[in-house]
């Protein structure tokens, strides 16, 4: 039962982070409108409704878990913004960037194994 609980809150850490991660592709949509345009207030609107939200859900998320191993999966964020950039911005997603997003995600694997099971699978 307490693996299932540990779970859950990986899977809300993680739902967390993607939430965070729009903030990113708000504010490089607000940047493509004019300065205190309607899209811009819009989408700069969203970029802080989402921190705020963020904020409070953040505060939850480390009441549960040691900070350096929510810290550690906010870098899946770096993961998100490839995958964001690619679809809705058309950028190019190279070799490079690939294996760094690989290494982030087994980094946050490894970090996320419990101590003296590296090992077992």
């Amino acid at each position: 039962m307490m693996r299932a609980k540990k779970g859950g809150i990986y899977l809300a850490l993680h739902a967390l982070v993607l939430f965070y991660s729009l903030s990113a592709l708000c504010s490089k949509k607000a940047a493509s409108y004019p300065f205190a345009s309607l899209g811009w207030l819009l989408f700069y609107g969203a970029v802080i409704l989402i921190l705020g939200l963020y904020a409070l859900f953040w505060q939850q998320i480390i009441k549960r878990l040691p900070l350096s191993t929510a810290y550690m999966n906010k870098a899946a964020t770096v993961v998100w913004g490839l995958v964001f950039g690619s679809v809705f911005f058309g950028e190019r997603v190279s070799a490079p960037k690939l294996f760094g997003a690989a290494l982030i995600i087994a980094g946050i694997v490894l970090y996320a194994l419990p101590e003296g099971e590296e090992g077992h699978a």
